[in-house]
């Protein structure tokens, strides 16, 4: 279901499990690939991809659907993620290589970069088009990590990027095909690998020290 492996000094995190759903268990094992990230020694940065056709289609409806009564665990056990790719103490890249719905779109703007498979797939945040509200964690990374014009009609249209568009909307920052989208995402980063510790860390988490606070609430 995830695989963490080494492209040199770049971590390369697989997701393959169908459409990518954030199970709460998809969201642990994710977690712990993480921690290796987050503590290993010396340069190093990380790409995360998914498999197919799909980065991942975001929250596990079904499973919230069957644990209602823990729908504000679940979220926040989901925004944790975000919050654990936003602290890495090393440069991070999506490689986007299919359809990025919802929660799994807020996974690629919890990166520092972006590439998004060229031929196909969509980059959506549907939540409008599903009569389901933004929780406000989730909001707060949206409007952080996009410029306002497209976090606007991202969230108020459902309107469902393709990869050029996306990249004339500041959603990713370069295209790649199919064959090549991990790879380029590897290119991407593996120069600022001599960056990985704890001042990357702390720097970003300043950037964005509303979006962390949002993310991880004290109670």
């Amino acid at each position: 279901m995830i695989e963490l492996t080494r492209d040199g000094d770049v971590f390369v995190l697989r997701m393959d499990n169908g459409e990518n759903r954030f199970s709460p268990e998809m969201v642990d094992a994710l977690q712990d690939a993480l921690a290796t990230v987050a503590t290993t020694t010396g340069p190093r940065a990380l790409v995360t991809a998914g498999s197919g056709k799909f980065f991942t289609n975001g929250l596990d409806l079904d499973w919230l659907g069957a644990n209602q009564d823990r729908l504000v665990w679940y979220l926040n056990h989901v925004c944790s993620l975000y919050a654990t790719v936003l602290s890495l103490p090393c440069p991070t890249a999506a490689a986007v290589n299919g359809h990025a719905f919802g929660a799994g779109a807020m996974l690629t703007l919890a990166h520092d970069h972006s590439v998004m498979r060229s031929d196909r797939g969509f980059w959506c945040l549907p939540e409008v088009s599903l009569s389901m509200p933004f929780p406000p964690p989730m909001q707060e990374l949206v409007v952080a990590r996009l410029p306002g014009r497209t976090a606007h009609q991202a969230m108020i249209t459902s309107h469902r990027y393709g990869a050029a568009e996306a990249v004339a909307s500041g959603i990713v920052d370069a295209t790649a095909d199919e064959d090549s989208v991990i790879a380029a995402a590897v290119e991407r980063v593996a120069p600022l690998t001599g960056h990985a510790g704890p001042n990357l860390a702390g720097v970003r988490t300043h950037l964005y020290a509303t979006v962390m606070a949002a993310l991880t609430p004290s109670d």
